[in-house]
């Protein structure tokens, strides 16, 4: 069986459907990271029921109706961007996210003749002259924050005084698009250096499909310089790519989360406190489209399956839009007047 963290959710470790619900998601292949999520999700709804004394296989739509209310009255624990206090309210992904993780667990108890009815309502798209229906929540998608020129170049400067390890994983993250997963399961083997290729492996990648993304010469040369630093510290060893220098984890892979407290501290350094680990991801898709990419070839980039999820990440500013527009429409009037000009010659 698939090995699950049962630490993190006690709860669901001791209530027997959840916690044959999560080892069967586990089971199936879904990602460590999805496993986490779904588990953090339905221990919370299990808490939920019960303080509210609710028995979750008797659980009714007015039980999740409260759960959300309370979800949307709870502060975040999490401070808010720029802020050392916590945020106002959690945030609306992350009730989605749950709503997805409690709607499956009810979905598997139903499967399972535990209940008749899933209680988590799913939102239904106008589709074959159907009328839409609303989710329990709605969805409120905001633009990922994308720096300008400006805030990039700090954020460059900022990258620059970290270690050499560091100021790869930053080229690396940009060049490849690579999720925050991706990037810290990056293996010696998976590099191409004659063409500057890097294989990504199915088994590191969200999708679960494998795929090829390039780099380039800044990042060729970190690599060689890295590689090199990297023998000296641990010797000749395969493996994880990155590694830890802590006095702790000396030599150990490096995980998402150290990933993550070395982006936090350049974004405080460059006064960019929107930056993430999924800001550089951002950036790279959205310049590509400014290189005229087409919407399919960045989606294959990316490693989406679905277009729309690719259109979510491309965000050209509002000048750049302008400046389409306005070459478009000069083209088009160009073309127009050369019909119109027929109309100069005499029959």
């Amino acid at each position: 069986m698939a090995p699950i963290p049962w630490g993190k959710f006690p709860t669901v470790a001791e209530h027997q459907q959840a916690h044959r619900w999560l080892q069967f998601t586990a089971n199936i292949g879904r990602a460590p990271n999805t496993i986490d999520a779904y588990g953090r999700a339905v221990e919370d709804h299990l808490r939920f029921c019960a303080a509210e004394g609710t028995d979750p296989l008797l659980a009714r739509a007015d039980t999740v109706a409260a759960w959300i209310r309370n979800m949307l009255d709870r502060p975040s624990r999490r401070p808010a961007k720029g802020s050392r206090h916590a945020g106002t309210a959690l945030a609306n992904a992350t009730i989605q996210q749950r709503l997805v993780a409690v709607r499956s667990f009810y979905e598997y108890l139903v499967e399972d003749g535990l209940r008749e009815q899933n209680p988590v309502r799913r939102g239904q798209a106008s589709r074959g002259g159907r009328r839409p229906r609303q989710g329990l929540v709605r969805h409120v998608e905001q633009a990922p924050w994308i720096p300008n020129e400006e805030a990039w170049q700090r954020i460059l400067a900022a990258s620059a005084q970290e270690p050499l390890r560091n100021r790869l994983m930053i080229t690396l993250a940009y060049d490849g698009a690579l999720r925050r997963e991706e990037l810290v399961q990056l293996d010696v083997e998976d590099f191409e250096p004659a063409h500057r290729l890097i294989h990504l492996r199915a088994a590191t990648t969200k999708s679960q499909r494998a795929r090829e993304v390039a780099f380039g010469t800044t990042s060729a040369r970190l690599f060689v310089a890295y590689l090199s630093e990297r023998r000296t510290m641990f010797g000749r060893i395969d493996g994880p790519l990155f590694r830890s220098t802590s006095n702790r984890n000396h030599g150990a892979p490096l995980g998402p989360s150290s990933w993550s407290k070395t982006v936090e501290r350049i974004a405080s350094k460059a006064g960019a406190t929107r930056l993430s680990t999924h800001t550089l991801r951002h950036l790279r898709l959205t310049d590509l489209a400014r290189a005229d990419w087409t919407i399919d070839q960045i989606a294959q980039y990316a490693g989406h399956r679905d277009l729309a999820t690719t259109m979510r990440y491309i965000h050209l500013s509002g000048r750049e839009l302008a400046a389409r527009f306005h070459r478009a429409n000069t083209t088009i009037h160009a073309d127009r007047e050369r019909l119109l000009a027929s109309l100069l010659e005499e029959r």
